[in-house]
């Protein structure tokens, strides 16, 4: 739920693909699809099961998971299984380039 945090996580020019297809590209852009995930108290969890190193540049695959109460008292899980490019920083830390959350599925 913290919106700064989720966006450090990605380079400046960084890609989110949103469940709806639409593309979230730049800090802004994230900062304003992660504030629409806050704001529905969605809890993210995630495991990788998959990393593919190229040089700088990395495939993630983790499964996901999400839980979220409505406002009215209904409790929501939801689940995917995700495949992001990472890019091997400067200074050696991993930003994301690209998230997609939703892999294959939004190929559907």
């Amino acid at each position: 739920r913290d919106v700064e945090r989720a966006v450090s996580l990605y380079e400046p020019g960084g890609v989110l693909v949103r469940d709806s297809g639409e593309v979230a590209i730049g800090t802004e852009a994230l900062r304003d699809a992660f504030g629409g995930i806050a704001a529905r108290g969605l809890t993210v969890t995630t495991k990788s099961y998959k990393v593919i190193e190229a040089g700088d540049i990395a495939l993630y695959c983790s499964d996901w998971s999400g839980s979220s109460t409505t406002p009215d008292g209904n409790s929501i899980q939801i689940e995917g299984k995700s495949s992001d490019v990472l890019r091997r920083q400067p200074d050696g830390n991993w930003l994301i380039a690209l998230d997609n959350p939703m892999g294959t599925a939004i190929l559907g």
